[in-house]
């Protein structure tokens, strides 16, 4: 099982050291994945379960028109990987009876609430609540290269002069048009549309809970010192929660199987004995 892992590791050109750091890591790894393998079989012959020849062509051709794979190309493929199709065939029941274990174990014995679908749907309100985009206004002043400590204060103490012009009523684009140093001071620092999730996190919470015609605190940015105008708000419709329910359901579902699964399996060697022969 391992030998097609080695090949490539062999094959990478690394330092002796590095070869046999990366062989006993998968080494050790494939012999956890023939136990977890061992002790499902086993649980897969206590139960009965059974996949018949049919079940398993009609997994490869969905596998094939997944891939749009004709019965050469799949034939190669498994040529590649060294692998004959009767071997192929072999892995598709282990992984097939595998699967109606999770089903009959796992699966089968979870219960996802209307309540931890309503619960996710609203915690993840930049998924399902409408996406917020703002349109902005800035005015910049840069500062120089090597500008002393000295020179930072008076552009910050500048920039805190024109804030308290805005809030005392001041038009923001005439104010804009007399002291940003951005390319947008002629537009009145008009500088567009902007998606909440695509400006910086230091913007994004400049901009929290401001309205249309509200400035933010003055910013020390990458670029300089600024201040932004939230021209307007607009939020794009979210999706209702019985269009999106049965995707949330799934993905609690997924994440349930995972976690349910791995603890079985806990469960499952805690209550085996396991003998390695090294």
């Amino acid at each position: 099982r391992m030998e097609p892992f080695a090949q490539r590791i062999r094959q990478q050109g690394f330092d002796l050291d590095k070869e046999r750091q990366m062989l006993f890591s998968v080494r050790n790894e494939m012999i956890n994945r023939l136990v977890d393998e061992k002790l499902t079989d086993q649980e897969i012959k206590r139960h009965d379960i059974q996949v018949d020849e049919a079940e398993i062509d009609s997994t490869i051709e969905r596998i094939k028109a997944a891939n749009t794979f004709t019965d050469e190309d799949l034939r190669r493929f498994l040529e590649q990987e060294q692998m004959t199709m009767e071997q192929y065939r072999e892995q598709i029941r282990e992984q097939l009876l595998r699967t109606r274990l999770v089903n009959y174990q796992v699966k089968s014995k979870i219960v996802i609430t209307e309540e931890e679908i309503r619960a996710y749907y609203d915690s993840h309100p930049e998924i399902y609540g409408g996406t917020i985009r703002y349109h902005l206004r800035n005015i910049l002043m840069r500062v120089p290269d090597f500008a002393t400590d000295t020179e930072k204060q008076a552009l910050s103490e500048q920039m805190q002069q024109i804030r308290s012009r805005i809030e005392a009523g001041e038009s923001f684009a005439d104010l804009a048009r007399s002291y940003s140093q951005s390319p947008a001071a002629t537009d009145g620092g008009d500088i567009g549309e902007f998606a909440k999730e695509t400006l910086s996190p230091k913007i994004q919470a400049a901009l929290d809970g401001l309205a249309p015609g509200q400035a933010t605190d003055v910013l020390d940015t990458d670029q300089g010192f600024q201040l932004f105008y939230v021209e307007a708000v607009n939020r794009a419709e979210g999706k209702p929660l019985d269009s999106v329910r049965e995707e949330i359901h799934q993905k609690l579902f997924a994440e349930v199987v995972d976690k349910k699964f791995l603890s079985w399996l806990e469960d499952l060697r805690s209550q085996s004995h396991i003998k390695i022969i090294n």
